[in-house]
Protein backbone atom coordinates (compact mmCIF):
# COMPACT_ATOMS: atom_id res chain seq x y z
CA UNK A 1 0.00 0.00 0.00
CA UNK A 2 2.69 2.80 0.58
CA UNK A 3 3.97 1.71 -2.85
CA UNK A 4 1.27 2.46 -4.60
CA UNK A 5 1.07 5.89 -2.67
CA UNK A 6 3.45 6.87 -3.57
CA UNK A 7 3.34 5.81 -7.59
CA UNK A 8 0.09 8.51 -7.54
CA UNK A 9 2.40 11.20 -5.67
CA UNK A 10 4.88 10.47 -8.75
CA UNK A 11 2.19 10.35 -11.40
CA UNK A 12 0.20 13.43 -10.03
CA UNK A 13 3.95 15.08 -10.20
CA UNK A 14 5.06 14.75 -13.41
CA UNK A 15 1.49 15.65 -14.66
CA UNK A 16 1.82 18.62 -12.86
CA UNK A 17 5.46 19.35 -14.53
CA UNK A 18 3.90 18.53 -18.11
CA UNK A 19 0.81 20.86 -17.30
CA UNK A 20 3.67 23.45 -16.12
CA UNK A 21 5.81 22.93 -19.48
CA UNK A 22 2.78 23.10 -22.30
CA UNK A 23 1.81 26.61 -20.08
CA UNK A 24 5.55 27.69 -20.10
CA UNK A 25 5.98 27.28 -23.96
CA UNK A 26 2.60 28.81 -24.58
CA UNK A 27 3.09 32.01 -22.79
CA UNK A 28 6.83 31.93 -24.39
CA UNK A 29 5.46 31.75 -28.07
CA UNK A 30 2.99 34.38 -26.99
CA UNK A 31 6.07 36.97 -26.25
CA UNK A 32 7.46 35.94 -29.47
CA UNK A 33 4.83 36.92 -31.44
CA UNK A 34 4.70 40.33 -29.71
CA UNK A 35 8.21 40.56 -29.61
CA UNK A 36 7.71 40.19 -33.73
CA UNK A 37 4.85 42.72 -33.67
CA UNK A 38 6.51 45.18 -31.97
CA UNK A 39 10.14 44.85 -34.02
CA UNK A 40 7.53 45.38 -36.91
CA UNK A 41 5.79 47.87 -35.42
CA UNK A 42 9.60 49.83 -34.90
CA UNK A 43 10.00 49.32 -38.33
CA UNK A 44 7.53 50.94 -39.88
CA UNK A 45 8.26 54.19 -38.07
CA UNK A 46 11.14 54.89 -40.72
CA UNK A 47 9.49 53.46 -43.51
CA UNK A 48 7.44 56.11 -45.78
CA UNK A 49 3.62 57.15 -46.38
CA UNK A 50 3.68 55.95 -49.58
CA UNK A 51 4.97 52.41 -49.00
CA UNK A 52 2.59 51.53 -45.84
CA UNK A 53 -0.03 52.46 -48.07
CA UNK A 54 0.98 50.26 -50.93
CA UNK A 55 2.23 47.26 -48.04
CA UNK A 56 -1.56 47.98 -46.33
CA UNK A 57 -3.39 47.72 -50.13
CA UNK A 58 -1.43 44.21 -50.60
CA UNK A 59 -1.85 42.86 -47.48
CA UNK A 60 -5.75 43.88 -47.84
CA UNK A 61 -5.81 42.35 -50.90
CA UNK A 62 -4.18 38.99 -50.26
CA UNK A 63 -6.88 38.74 -47.56
CA UNK A 64 -9.87 38.76 -49.62
CA UNK A 65 -8.53 36.49 -51.70
CA UNK A 66 -7.88 33.47 -49.04
CA UNK A 67 -11.49 34.98 -47.94
CA UNK A 68 -12.82 33.74 -51.34
CA UNK A 69 -11.68 30.13 -51.63
CA UNK A 70 -11.35 27.64 -48.78
CA UNK A 71 -8.17 25.25 -50.29
CA UNK A 72 -6.44 27.00 -52.78
CA UNK A 73 -6.59 30.62 -53.29
CA UNK A 74 -8.79 31.40 -56.66
CA UNK A 75 -6.87 34.06 -58.79
CA UNK A 76 -8.71 36.16 -61.12
CA UNK A 77 -7.69 38.46 -64.11
CA UNK A 78 -7.99 41.65 -62.55
CA UNK A 79 -5.37 40.03 -59.29
CA UNK A 80 -2.87 39.73 -61.88
CA UNK A 81 -3.15 42.94 -63.66
CA UNK A 82 -2.94 44.33 -60.23
CA UNK A 83 -0.08 42.84 -59.10
CA UNK A 84 1.64 43.18 -61.94
CA UNK A 85 1.19 46.81 -61.82
CA UNK A 86 2.95 47.01 -58.45
CA UNK A 87 5.71 45.09 -59.05
CA UNK A 88 6.24 47.65 -62.01
CA UNK A 89 5.86 50.59 -59.28
CA UNK A 90 6.84 49.26 -55.68
CA UNK A 91 10.29 48.47 -54.88
CA UNK A 92 9.44 46.20 -52.09
CA UNK A 93 6.58 44.46 -53.46
CA UNK A 94 8.33 40.93 -53.12
CA UNK A 95 8.61 40.83 -49.31
CA UNK A 96 4.43 41.33 -49.08
CA UNK A 97 3.49 38.82 -51.54
CA UNK A 98 2.36 36.00 -50.17
CA UNK A 99 -0.36 33.63 -51.62
CA UNK A 100 2.06 33.12 -54.69
CA UNK A 101 5.32 33.38 -55.65
CA UNK A 102 7.46 36.13 -56.97
CA UNK A 103 8.50 34.38 -60.50
CA UNK A 104 4.68 33.79 -61.39
CA UNK A 105 4.20 37.83 -61.05
CA UNK A 106 6.52 37.86 -63.54
CA UNK A 107 5.58 35.48 -65.88
CA UNK A 108 1.96 37.11 -66.45
CA UNK A 109 4.00 40.33 -66.88
CA UNK A 110 5.48 38.89 -69.86
CA UNK A 111 2.45 37.01 -70.52
CA UNK A 112 0.67 40.35 -70.83
CA UNK A 113 3.92 41.88 -72.52
CA UNK A 114 3.30 38.97 -75.43
CA UNK A 115 -0.85 39.34 -75.86
CA UNK A 116 -0.45 42.72 -75.64
CA UNK A 117 1.72 43.11 -78.84
CA UNK A 118 0.16 40.06 -80.59
CA UNK A 119 -3.11 41.73 -80.48
CA UNK A 120 -0.79 45.09 -82.18
CA UNK A 121 0.66 43.06 -84.73
CA UNK A 122 -2.43 41.52 -85.65
CA UNK A 123 -4.16 44.83 -86.58
CA UNK A 124 -2.40 45.61 -89.30
CA UNK A 125 -2.25 44.14 -92.89
CA UNK A 126 -1.52 40.22 -93.57
CA UNK A 127 1.71 39.27 -94.84
CA UNK A 128 2.89 37.94 -97.35
CA UNK A 129 0.29 35.82 -99.41
CA UNK A 130 0.36 31.95 -98.60
CA UNK A 131 1.27 29.56 -100.98
CA UNK A 132 -1.26 27.74 -103.37
CA UNK A 133 -1.29 23.92 -101.58
CA UNK A 134 -0.75 22.68 -105.39
CA UNK A 135 2.52 24.03 -105.57
CA UNK A 136 3.43 22.99 -101.90
CA UNK A 137 2.17 19.29 -102.60
CA UNK A 138 4.53 19.57 -106.05
CA UNK A 139 7.57 21.10 -103.72
CA UNK A 140 7.39 17.97 -101.40
CA UNK A 141 7.22 15.51 -104.46
CA UNK A 142 10.19 17.05 -106.03
CA UNK A 143 12.14 16.88 -102.75
CA UNK A 144 10.78 13.09 -102.15
CA UNK A 145 11.55 11.88 -105.52
CA UNK A 146 14.47 13.76 -105.61
CA UNK A 147 16.28 12.98 -102.51
CA UNK A 148 19.94 14.59 -103.66
CA UNK A 149 18.38 17.81 -104.84
CA UNK A 150 18.56 20.55 -102.64
CA UNK A 151 16.61 23.98 -102.01
CA UNK A 152 17.97 25.94 -104.47
CA UNK A 153 17.87 23.27 -107.49
CA UNK A 154 14.37 22.89 -106.59
CA UNK A 155 14.01 27.10 -106.86
CA UNK A 156 15.60 26.66 -110.15
CA UNK A 157 12.95 23.78 -111.05
CA UNK A 158 10.23 25.73 -110.03
CA UNK A 159 11.44 28.87 -112.00
CA UNK A 160 11.24 26.69 -115.37
CA UNK A 161 7.54 25.91 -114.60
CA UNK A 162 6.61 29.59 -113.84
CA UNK A 163 6.39 29.38 -110.10
CA UNK A 164 8.79 31.90 -108.61
CA UNK A 165 9.18 30.97 -104.96
CA UNK A 166 12.57 32.28 -102.15
CA UNK A 167 14.61 29.40 -101.20
CA UNK A 168 13.35 29.77 -97.68
CA UNK A 169 9.79 28.67 -98.83
CA UNK A 170 11.00 25.99 -100.43
CA UNK A 171 13.00 24.84 -97.42
CA UNK A 172 10.05 24.96 -95.61
CA UNK A 173 7.86 22.46 -97.26
CA UNK A 174 10.38 20.62 -98.91
CA UNK A 175 10.31 16.67 -97.33
CA UNK A 176 13.21 16.26 -94.75
CA UNK A 177 15.95 13.69 -95.20
CA UNK A 178 17.47 11.90 -92.10
CA UNK A 179 20.67 10.73 -93.93
CA UNK A 180 22.08 10.41 -96.66
CA UNK A 181 20.39 9.21 -99.51
CA UNK A 182 21.51 5.78 -100.25
CA UNK A 183 20.07 3.52 -103.82
CA UNK A 184 17.94 0.35 -102.45
CA UNK A 185 18.36 -3.12 -104.27
CA UNK A 186 15.67 -2.00 -106.78
CA UNK A 187 17.03 0.61 -107.93
CA UNK A 188 20.28 -0.84 -108.14
CA UNK A 189 18.72 -3.73 -110.13
CA UNK A 190 16.90 -1.04 -112.49
CA UNK A 191 20.22 0.80 -113.19
CA UNK A 192 21.79 -1.74 -113.84
CA UNK A 193 19.36 -4.53 -115.65
CA UNK A 194 20.78 -4.15 -119.26
CA UNK A 195 24.49 -5.33 -117.98
CA UNK A 196 23.23 -7.78 -114.96
CA UNK A 197 23.02 -11.45 -114.65
CA UNK A 198 22.05 -13.27 -111.75
CA UNK A 199 22.64 -16.80 -111.45
CA UNK A 200 21.84 -19.50 -108.37
CA UNK A 201 21.37 -23.15 -107.69
CA UNK A 202 18.49 -25.57 -108.02
CA UNK A 203 18.23 -29.05 -105.91
CA UNK A 204 16.56 -31.60 -107.41
CA UNK A 205 15.73 -34.91 -106.28
CA UNK A 206 15.68 -38.09 -108.68
CA UNK A 207 13.58 -41.34 -108.37
CA UNK A 208 16.65 -43.10 -106.79
CA UNK A 209 17.05 -40.85 -104.28
CA UNK A 210 20.01 -39.07 -105.94
CA UNK A 211 20.53 -34.87 -105.64
CA UNK A 212 21.16 -32.84 -108.76
CA UNK A 213 22.29 -29.24 -109.03
CA UNK A 214 21.12 -27.44 -111.88
CA UNK A 215 22.77 -23.78 -112.37
CA UNK A 216 20.74 -20.82 -113.74
CA UNK A 217 21.98 -17.92 -115.65
CA UNK A 218 19.16 -15.20 -115.92
CA UNK A 219 19.00 -11.81 -117.50
CA UNK A 220 17.58 -9.37 -115.54
CA UNK A 221 16.52 -6.75 -118.23
CA UNK A 222 14.58 -9.07 -119.83
CA UNK A 223 14.12 -12.01 -117.65
CA UNK A 224 15.84 -14.34 -120.22
CA UNK A 225 17.15 -17.87 -119.11
CA UNK A 226 20.65 -17.39 -120.98
CA UNK A 227 22.23 -20.62 -120.09
CA UNK A 228 22.15 -23.45 -117.72
CA UNK A 229 23.83 -26.78 -116.28
CA UNK A 230 23.27 -30.01 -114.93
CA UNK A 231 25.61 -31.64 -112.63
CA UNK A 232 26.02 -34.54 -109.52
CA UNK A 233 28.64 -33.65 -107.86
CA UNK A 234 29.40 -29.24 -108.48
CA UNK A 235 32.80 -27.95 -108.07
CA UNK A 236 33.90 -24.66 -108.61
CA UNK A 237 36.32 -25.01 -111.96
CA UNK A 238 32.34 -26.46 -113.51
CA UNK A 239 30.63 -23.43 -111.79
CA UNK A 240 33.37 -21.76 -113.76
CA UNK A 241 33.40 -23.29 -117.31
CA UNK A 242 29.48 -22.44 -116.92
CA UNK A 243 30.46 -19.31 -117.13
CA UNK A 244 32.50 -19.81 -120.20
CA UNK A 245 29.94 -21.34 -122.37
CA UNK A 246 26.96 -19.09 -120.69
CA UNK A 247 29.07 -15.93 -122.10
CA UNK A 248 31.42 -17.15 -125.27
CA UNK A 249 33.22 -14.54 -126.94
CA UNK A 250 32.60 -10.48 -126.02
CA UNK A 251 29.06 -11.56 -124.91
CA UNK A 252 29.69 -11.31 -120.73
CA UNK A 253 28.26 -8.42 -118.83
CA UNK A 254 29.26 -6.56 -116.22
CA UNK A 255 27.97 -7.15 -113.56
CA UNK A 256 27.29 -10.66 -112.21
CA UNK A 257 24.77 -11.37 -109.31
CA UNK A 258 25.09 -14.39 -106.70
CA UNK A 259 24.17 -15.56 -103.37
CA UNK A 260 27.33 -16.64 -100.91
CA UNK A 261 27.60 -20.52 -101.84
CA UNK A 262 30.55 -22.62 -101.23
CA UNK A 263 30.59 -23.64 -105.14
CA UNK A 264 31.60 -20.67 -106.29
CA UNK A 265 34.86 -20.87 -104.78
CA UNK A 266 38.45 -19.33 -105.98
CA UNK A 267 38.67 -21.30 -109.65
CA UNK A 268 35.56 -19.96 -109.71
CA UNK A 269 36.12 -16.11 -108.71
CA UNK A 270 38.98 -16.15 -110.93
CA UNK A 271 37.79 -17.23 -113.91
CA UNK A 272 35.03 -14.27 -113.80
CA UNK A 273 37.57 -11.83 -112.72
CA UNK A 274 39.70 -12.88 -116.09
CA UNK A 275 36.53 -12.44 -117.96
CA UNK A 276 36.02 -8.35 -117.13
CA UNK A 277 32.85 -9.26 -114.66
CA UNK A 278 32.04 -7.50 -111.34
CA UNK A 279 30.95 -9.69 -109.10
CA UNK A 280 27.87 -8.42 -106.82
CA UNK A 281 27.69 -10.33 -103.72
CA UNK A 282 23.80 -10.57 -101.67
CA UNK A 283 23.87 -9.92 -97.71
CA UNK A 284 24.17 -13.07 -95.93
CA UNK A 285 21.06 -15.03 -95.45
CA UNK A 286 18.97 -12.44 -97.62
CA UNK A 287 17.50 -14.63 -100.50
CA UNK A 288 15.40 -11.58 -101.18
CA UNK A 289 18.34 -9.99 -102.72
CA UNK A 290 18.42 -12.16 -105.34
CA UNK A 291 14.67 -11.78 -105.70
CA UNK A 292 14.66 -13.00 -109.87
CA UNK A 293 16.57 -16.12 -109.83
CA UNK A 294 15.06 -16.88 -106.28
CA UNK A 295 11.22 -16.83 -108.41
CA UNK A 296 12.39 -18.62 -111.29
CA UNK A 297 13.37 -21.33 -109.06
CA UNK A 298 10.02 -21.49 -107.48
CA UNK A 299 8.53 -21.22 -111.07
CA UNK A 300 10.68 -24.21 -112.03
CA UNK A 301 9.30 -26.15 -108.97
CA UNK A 302 5.77 -25.13 -109.74
CA UNK A 303 5.40 -25.56 -113.30
CA UNK A 304 7.62 -28.28 -113.72
CA UNK A 305 9.42 -30.29 -111.62
CA UNK A 306 6.68 -30.80 -109.27
CA UNK A 307 4.29 -32.49 -112.36
CA UNK A 308 7.53 -34.37 -112.98
CA UNK A 309 9.41 -37.45 -111.89
CA UNK A 310 12.89 -37.18 -112.59
CA UNK A 311 14.80 -40.86 -113.24
CA UNK A 312 19.12 -39.25 -114.20
CA UNK A 313 20.85 -35.98 -115.10
CA UNK A 314 20.41 -36.27 -118.25
CA UNK A 315 16.37 -36.80 -118.25
CA UNK A 316 16.49 -33.78 -115.85
CA UNK A 317 18.83 -32.19 -118.67
CA UNK A 318 16.10 -32.88 -121.02
CA UNK A 319 13.26 -31.60 -119.66
CA UNK A 320 14.93 -27.95 -118.41
CA UNK A 321 16.04 -27.32 -121.60
CA UNK A 322 12.14 -28.13 -122.76
CA UNK A 323 11.12 -25.67 -120.12
CA UNK A 324 13.38 -23.33 -120.84
CA UNK A 325 12.73 -23.15 -124.69
CA UNK A 326 9.01 -22.34 -123.11
CA UNK A 327 9.49 -19.87 -120.78
CA UNK A 328 11.86 -17.56 -123.17
CA UNK A 329 9.49 -17.93 -125.93
CA UNK A 330 6.08 -18.32 -125.01
CA UNK A 331 5.60 -17.79 -121.08
CA UNK A 332 4.33 -14.19 -120.66
CA UNK A 333 5.90 -12.20 -117.98
CA UNK A 334 3.74 -9.15 -115.94
CA UNK A 335 7.08 -6.88 -114.97
CA UNK A 336 7.60 -7.19 -119.17
CA UNK A 337 3.68 -5.79 -120.01
CA UNK A 338 2.81 -9.74 -120.84
CA UNK A 339 5.64 -10.10 -123.62
CA UNK A 340 7.79 -12.72 -123.27
CA UNK A 341 12.02 -12.87 -122.95
CA UNK A 342 12.65 -13.36 -126.37
CA UNK A 343 9.62 -10.76 -127.42
CA UNK A 344 6.27 -12.52 -129.18
CA UNK A 345 4.55 -10.64 -131.85
CA UNK A 346 0.61 -10.07 -131.79
CA UNK A 347 -0.98 -12.12 -134.57
CA UNK A 348 -4.68 -10.56 -136.15
CA UNK A 349 -7.30 -12.35 -136.59
CA UNK A 350 -6.31 -12.72 -140.20
CA UNK A 351 -4.06 -15.18 -139.88
CA UNK A 352 -6.55 -18.34 -139.15
CA UNK A 353 -7.90 -20.54 -136.70
CA UNK A 354 -6.44 -20.45 -133.24
CA UNK A 355 -4.51 -24.04 -132.00
CA UNK A 356 -2.88 -24.83 -128.58
CA UNK A 357 0.68 -26.34 -129.15
CA UNK A 358 1.78 -28.31 -126.06
CA UNK A 359 4.72 -28.07 -123.90
CA UNK A 360 6.26 -31.00 -122.09
CA UNK A 361 4.03 -33.14 -122.72
CA UNK A 362 0.76 -31.00 -122.65
CA UNK A 363 2.00 -29.76 -119.50
CA UNK A 364 1.69 -26.11 -120.60
CA UNK A 365 0.40 -24.71 -123.89
CA UNK A 366 0.91 -21.56 -125.96
CA UNK A 367 -1.72 -20.88 -128.75
CA UNK A 368 -1.73 -19.24 -132.26
CA UNK A 369 -3.01 -18.80 -135.11
CA UNK A 370 -2.43 -20.67 -137.96
CA UNK A 371 -3.99 -21.43 -141.31
CA UNK A 372 -6.88 -23.98 -141.95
Amino acid sequence: MPDVKRSEQLSSTNAGRDRLGQTTGKQCSKHAHVLRLVLATIASLFRTRYGLQAENLALRHQLCVYHRSVKRPKILPADRVLWSLLARIWDDWKQALVFVKPETILRWQRKRFKEHWTKLSRQGEPGRPPLPKDVQELIRTMSRMNPTWGSLRIVGELAALGIHVSKSTVEKYMVRVRKPPSPTWRAFLENHAPELVSIDLLVVHTVRFEVLYAIFFLSIERRRIIHFGVAKHPTAVWAGQQVVEAFPWETAPRYLLRDRDGIYGQAFRNRVKHMGIEEVLTAPKSPWQNAYSERLNGSIRRECLNHIIVFGERHLRRVLGSYVEYYNRYRTHLSLDKDTPDGRLPQEPCRGKVIAVPHLGGLHHHYERRAA
